[in-house]
């Protein structure tokens, strides 16, 4: 019995002893561990992490190991130092010189007596198409100004929680209806492109100035003049640039970098400035700047007097059909 008592003794000191030594193992290899890291994060360790090397994360996706995007300070330089402040002076500028030319030269009237006759100008479909765009352009364009100029603007007479209620549904209203807008405006371009390829005609419609000057005479258009061709091409490349642009951001999940979210943030933030202060013409244009022009639109009918003075060629190719 002696004897059984001494073995088993002897076992567990042996498994004791044994722990005992894979612990200190253990905390001796932790030490040596969290010593190398305290050497290794010197001024040397900093130094490539500033530089975005990569490496000095855990996560292993993809740009996970860079724990500093050293281009993130360039681009956040780029957008609050020049396509803010820029931005803003173009859509102010834009705005505050049609006030001045309104002011200036009222609204364009028809020069002679509406003879009741009426021309069909846009169907039904054109309407819509261009109503459902031009709607979800306001919608974006508000809410995308919200979003680079609120907090400067809005913030400041709204409480904390309004303004974050706010901010997201104009992100919210950004990101969803964006989308939208792509298949509107790809409709749109495709839909009057054949209407828009600049000819003589309007060469001379901008040499006469479109018309929109007092006791000016009135050039000759076709169904588009020169004025809505510049639109047009403006919504083919700025309204593209922004389409695109913001679908890479919409949709992060093909690969891009956070670089390239960059470059597209860059490049739709400035196209959908620049749009946004041409647009404040196409509207002023079409609504009080001219007469009878928002008509057209919001019935598909144009008085004939309307059409001779506005787009004659267009006229003599389809007054036979006036009503």
């Amino acid at each position: 019995m002696k004897r059984i008592y001494v073995l088993l003794v002897s076992v567990f000191a042996l498994l004791f002893s044994t722990v005992a030594f894979s612990e200190a193992t253990a905390t001796t290899e932790k030490a040596n561990a969290e010593q190398e890291v305290v050497q290794l994060a010197g001024a040397d360790y900093w130094r490539q992490v500033k530089d975005g090397q990569e490496g000095y994360t855990t996560a292993q996706h993809r740009e996970a190991g860079v724990l500093i995007n050293t281009s993130g300070q360039l681009w956040r330089e780029i957008r609050n130092k020049w396509i803010t402040p820029i931005g803003a002076l173009m859509i102010g500028a834009s705005f505050a010189s049609l006030f001045a030319f309104y002011l200036w030269a009222g609204q364009i009237k028809v020069d002679k007596p509406k003879t009741g006759k009426k021309v069909l100008r846009w169907t039904p479909f054109e309407r819509a198409l261009h109503w459902y765009t031009a709607i979800l352009f306001i919608i974006l364009g508000f809410s995308g100004l919200t979003l680079m100029y609120g907090k400067h603007v809005v913030k400041p007479v709204l409480s904390d929680g309004i303004w974050a209620n706010l901010v997201m549904a104009t992100k919210i209203s950004h990101n969803y209806l964006g989308p939208l807008f792509v298949v509107g405006i790809t409709v749109m371009l495709v839909k009057w492109l054949k209407n828009n390829f600049f000819t003589k005609v309007d060469l001379e419609w901008f040499k006469a100035g479109g018309g929109i000057l007092p006791n000016g005479k009135h050039p000759s258009a076709d169904f588009c003049n020169g004025g809505e061709k510049v639109w047009f091409w403006l919504l083919a490349t700025a309204g593209v640039a922004v389409c695109i642009s913001g679908l890479v951001m919409d949709f992060p999940m093909f690969g891009q970098l956070r670089e390239h979210m960059q470059i597209a943030n860059v490049i739709h933030a400035v196209a959908s400035l620049g749009l946004i202060a041409a647009s404040f013409g196409h509207i002023y244009i079409g609504t009080v700047g001219t007469e009878g022009a928002l008509e057209g639109m919001k019935t598909g009918y144009v008085d004939e007097s309307w059409a001779k003075q506005h787009h004659n060629l267009w006229y003599d190719r389809v007054k036979d059909k006036a009503e």
